[in-house]
């Protein structure tokens, strides 16, 4: 879970490993709860406490230091997604993609069925392309414009985009989340998304339901439709508006299934959106290159449309980028000076039942979201800690893969400060904690999954060929206790 602690130092008490969380947590909460500042300055300020506990726990200051780079590292490739993401959107609206999908939109879906509809095709989306922040930067973005046009609040609309989204990076086989969870657990790809359609076919179907009904009550409102009209007007006024203009995230979407890494595959569609810019709208080179960077600001003089799409560009991503930045300082060295292992082994001592190991897991995965802030160390960080535990147990390797996709790929989301999280609020344009009570499915599924633990809802023993005589820290061989 760690690497070897270097000579001279010791594993943290756990008191010194809490005292770092809560600096973090504690920081943050107050100067965003009650002063309304940007987090960056409180994270670093959690940093230097997690770098003084790991000195006072015998780490040089280059072993600290090598844990932050490495924290650095692991966020690069999301940092560059976001980039490209950034530029994509600030070409798209331009192009004219986002205008279109937003006029058709407004014209096919209707308020009593729009939220679910939102959660269905991002669900469709999402699966299909096994990317959460693909389907969110591209058709997600469209549904927020649909959903303001039709008077739903951002959040809620940002809430069944999250949902769907977040369902496809869960169940698809191309979602790389989905490949390494069973790969950490032990188990292979299919027998771990077949273990998880139990959990999260009644999750999906509870976020369904609460969705048909949200809808059903601001259908019930007054649907001002001549505001819905006068967007409608402006878009054809401003952009052309034409059904090959839909080509761009079909693309994107194709290539995406044919496993195109996500860069080039968001490259394809900045292209493709490039291209119908210039034969659609009449852009040049250098509007291309200001909005790529800028983002893209409208000026139709109607303050919906120009609320809707006056966004996206590289610079759009830098505030999130520095989010994420000190965030992953702050992960890099609670693993490097294995303070995070100290929590998760308490945690594990305290499951003495199947349900209970499944909670800890649940709680090693969001814990690790808040404090590592990053999807892919959560699901390491639980997967390592806890293949033993089940296998001790006697319990099959697909009950952790799921209880780990469960909870650390759908609650990192949530947190502000994830790279998830920052990602996504950047890119819908709502807060994160704004939209969080909205994302239910999101939140839903760690609880189902906990349940059916306590239930025995499911639970798959331990091939009686695969199991071991291993004790793992914590853990007592009881395969049937639920």
């Amino acid at each position: 879970m760690m690497p070897d602690l270097p000579e001279g130092a010791r594993l943290p008490k756990l008191w010194e490993a809490v005292f770092s969380l809560l600096s973090l947590t504690v920081g943050i909460g107050v100067s965003i709860v009650l002063y309304g500042l940007d987090p960056q300055v409180p994270m670093l300020l959690g940093v230097i406490a997690a770098s003084l506990i790991g000195v006072r726990a015998g780490f040089k200051w280059h072993d600290i230091e090598q844990g932050m780079v490495r924290g650095i590292s692991n966020a690069l490739p999301a940092i560059m997604i976001l980039l490209v993401v950034g530029i994509l959107i600030g070409v798209w609206i331009l192009a004219g993609v986002v205008p279109t999908l937003i006029y058709y939109g407004l014209t096919v879906l209707s308020p009593s069925v729009f939220l679910p509809a939102t959660l269905v095709i991002c669900s469709i989306s999402s699966l299909a392309t096994g990317s959460s922040w693909g389907t969110a930067g591209t058709i997600g973005v469209a549904l927020m414009g649909v959903g303001a046009g039709l008077g739903f609040p951002l959040p809620i609309v940002a809430g069944a985009v999250l949902s769907g989204a977040y369902f496809g990076d869960k169940m698809s086989p191309l979602s790389d989340t989905t490949n390494l969870a069973p790969a950490m657990a032990g188990t292979d790809l299919f027998t771990h998304i077949r273990h998880m359609t139990y959990t999260t076919g009644v999750t999906i179907t509870l976020t369904l339901l609460i969705e048909i009904g949200l809808g059903l009550h601001y259908s019930a409102t007054a649907v001002d439709l001549t505001r819905i009209q006068t967007i409608l007007s402006t878009l054809e006024q401003n952009f052309t508006i034409s059904p090959i203009l839909l080509l761009p995230p079909v693309l994107v979407m194709l290539v995406s299934y044919r496993k195109l890494p996500a860069i080039p595959g968001i490259t394809v569609g900045i292209l493709a959106g490039a291209l119908c810019g210039v034969i659609f709208q009449g852009a040049d080179f250098a509007h291309l290159m200001t909005v790529s960077f800028n983002g893209f600001s409208a000026s139709t003089g109607v303050e919906d449309v120009d609320s809707l799409l006056s966004r996206g560009g590289m610079q759009s991503m830098l505030y999130t980028v520095s989010i994420i930045l000190v965030a992953m300082m702050f992960g890099g060295v609670m693993e490097r000076t294995g303070q995070i292992r100290v929590v998760a082994l308490h945690i594990l001592s305290r499951a003495k039942s199947t349900g209970s190991l499944i909670l800890s897991t649940v709680l090693t995965a969001v814990g690790a979201n808040l404090v590592l802030c990053d999807q892919y160390m959560s699901i390491v960080i639980s997967g390592r800690s806890y293949a033993d535990a089940y296998r001790a147990r006697g319990l099959a390797p697909q009950n952790l893969s799921r209880a780990i996709e469960d909870s650390g790929t759908v609650t990192s989301v949530l947190v502000p400060w994830n790279s998830c999280g920052a990602y996504q609020a950047t890119t819908l344009g709502v807060a994160t904690l704004a939209y969080l009570p909205f994302t239910f499915f999101c939140w839903l599924s760690p609880l189902v999954t906990v349940l059916f633990g306590y239930m025995g809802w499911t639970i798959t023993p331990l091939a009686k060929d695969e199991a071991e005589p291993v004790a793992a820290e914590g853990a007592e061989p009881v395969a049937e206790e639920a």
